[in-house]
């Protein structure tokens, strides 16, 4: 009789190992918190500025961060704490992270709408400005892919 239930036990063991989430995915998540705790810090020290603090920017870029929409406050904020809560999430293998990143990339896609298309930031900046903002989506986007093939390998519950 003892048979059986060893079977049962090695047989729980082995399925809980197939959907053991390798080092990797561990260290990547942390690495990717950092990334998003130092997006938390922008959003604060934007949100921080004071008009004096916009005044001592160059003529062009105070038109950037003077009357920026509510809307796109919103957006970054969105971004920066969807990141950031969905990689902890990841840190700790909580389905919850694929919400939260799904909310990142929709904040990060909506703000960058407004930094190209509406304020056409690359004209203040110039054209290098474009490999920040490429990158914070590239990331956005790896993220949220990384969460739906964590979900897919039963690494998130």
């Amino acid at each position: 009789m003892t048979e059986p239930s060893l079977t049962k036990i090695s047989s729980s063991n082995q399925s809980s190992n197939e959907n053991k989430a390798p080092k990797w995915f561990l260290i990547i998540s942390i690495v990717l918190v950092i990334w998003n705790l130092i997006g938390v810090m922008a959003f604060v020290a934007q949100m921080m500025m004071t008009p004096e603090q916009i005044a001592e920017l160059p003529q062009a870029e105070q038109g950037l961060y003077q009357n920026i929409p509510l809307w796109v406050n919103l957006a970054f904020a969105c971004a920066v704490f969807g990141g950031a809560l969905g990689c902890v999430a990841l840190c700790f293998k909580k389905a919850i992270a694929l919400p939260a990143l799904l909310l990142s990339v929709m904040g990060v896609l909506v703000q960058m709408y407004h930094s190209f298309f509406i304020t056409d930031s690359i004209k203040v900046y110039g054209p290098g400005a474009a490999v920040r903002p490429s990158l914070v989506t590239i990331i956005a986007l790896f993220l949220l892919w990384l969460a739906t093939h964590a979900k897919s390998k039963s690494w998130i519950n």
